[in-house]
């Protein structure tokens, strides 16, 4: 077997049979190639099928050498594990070299959150005197309204907008929809960017459905909507680290705080797994204690 077909193999199983978005499948992608490279610089000429149990201990131990931080070695060989799986899949090989692999033990990292004046606070503070102003101001409050990911963010269609009713409906990973309640004030934020900003824009044919357009009328870029997050949270001194993701964990958690159901979050979120969602969950053991105190029949 040729890696370099292999992986190409890999990529199209990715994209058309587990229906995964372009960056995911990216990152899988360069994680194998780092067991590639590893393999290069030693001087294994082995393929895919001949890969053992050693070369991957050995290789992870070269990736600790290069500083890379235990979390991104458990990324690494989940990559290389889904590899090897599509290979079993596929009947390629009949031993899994990664089946003894184990990942470092990582802690649980909690996500940055801003609180509603941080965010209020954020907001506010955009330029809407300024050509995009409106536009962005429209983006924060859509992103902490509806917990968005930047990519179901920048993806959002006019068509998929249903203000009468309150909600819209995002195309998630692996091309899952799901329907999210909208807030009045996002509603009104955009409203507003559509008839003072959009409309004046020559917008490019193949953007025309997507809701928020650069200065050139096609649809954000990821790095475009990070940028203007960073441009505000710089200009005001915010010490947190704070990307567009920080508006969606603060989105689940302003929500569960106030009482929510978890499985209703996990729904809005587009969580695959309730074990994903809580995280949110940010109980002390006094809370836990008198939950069950109040609502155990034996107490």
């Amino acid at each position: 077997m040729i890696w370099e077909s292999e992986i190409e193999e890999f990529r199209a199983y990715l994209k058309v049979e587990k229906g995964l978005s372009d960056n995911s499948i990216h990152a899988y992608v360069t994680d194998l190639t780092k067991l590639v490279n590893f393999l290069n610089e030693k001087g294994y000429k082995v393929g895919p099928e001949e890969v053992t149990l050693a070369n991957l201990k050995e290789m992870m131990e070269w990736v600790t050498e290069k500083g890379i931080s235990p979390r991104t070695q458990a990324r690494i060989i989940s990559g290389i594990k889904s590899f090897y799986k599509f290979l079993l899949i596929e009947e390629k090989i009949d031993r899994d070299p990664t089946a003894l692999l184990t990942s470092p033990k990582i802690g649980r990292k909690l996500p940055e959150i801003l609180t509603v004046d941080e965010i209020d606070t954020i907001i506010n503070s955009v330029d809407i005197k300024k050509p995009e102003g409106q536009r962005n101001k429209a983006i924060l409050e859509t992103l902490y309204s509806c917990g968005l990911r930047v990519s179901e963010l920048i993806d959002l269609k006019i068509s998929n907008l249903f203000f009468e009713s309150g909600f819209i409906k995002i195309e998630g990973k692996g091309n899952k929809e799901r329907l999210v309640p909208i807030s009045s004030k996002a509603i009104k934020e955009i409203n507003l960017y559509l008839s003072e900003y959009r409309r004046n824009l020559n917008i490019h044919v193949d953007s025309e459905d997507i809701l928020f357009l650069n200065r050139r009328g096609k649809k954000l870029s990821r790095v475009m909507i990070f940028t203007i997050i960073k441009n505000l949270v710089n200009k005001l001194g915010v010490e947190k680290n704070v990307s567009p993701h920080t508006f969606r964990h603060s989105f689940a958690t302003h929500l569960i705080d106030g009482g929510a159901n978890l499985r209703a979050v996990q729904e809005m979120l587009g969580h695959e797994s309730i074990i994903t969602t809580e995280i949110y969950t940010h109980l002390d053991k006094e809370y836990l204690k008198n939950t069950m105190i109040q609502f155990h029949p034996r107490s």
